[in-house]
């Protein structure tokens, strides 16, 4: 068994389904006979996005505020911990 790693993230409400079955399907979650293993919690993100920024919700140079949630996870070994990491970003 190699090193375990947590990964923490944040999202949208409306893309954690998505998200977590991409980073799942890449293998994170995974413990001894489990699969699928996170843990979720509610909030609200506030950020503003800079001017060289791309942002995937509101307008460069405001102020947001959304509803976001913040998931926890693990994944084994450094190789499998880069695969979910690009499933995540994708």
């Amino acid at each position: 068994m190699g090193t375990r790693y947590k990964l923490v993230f944040f999202a949208p409400t409306a893309s954690i389904e998505a998200i977590r079955k991409a980073i799942f399907a890449a293998g994170a979650g995974q413990h001894d006979s489990y699969t699928e293993c996170c843990f979720t919690t509610p909030g609200t993100g506030q950020f503003v996005a800079g001017q060289t920024a791309n942002p995937a919700v509101g307008r460069r140079g405001r102020l947001e505020i959304v509803e976001e949630v913040r998931c926890e996870t693990s994944c084994v070994g450094s190789y499998n911990t880069k695969r979910v990491v690009e499933a995540l970003k994708k």
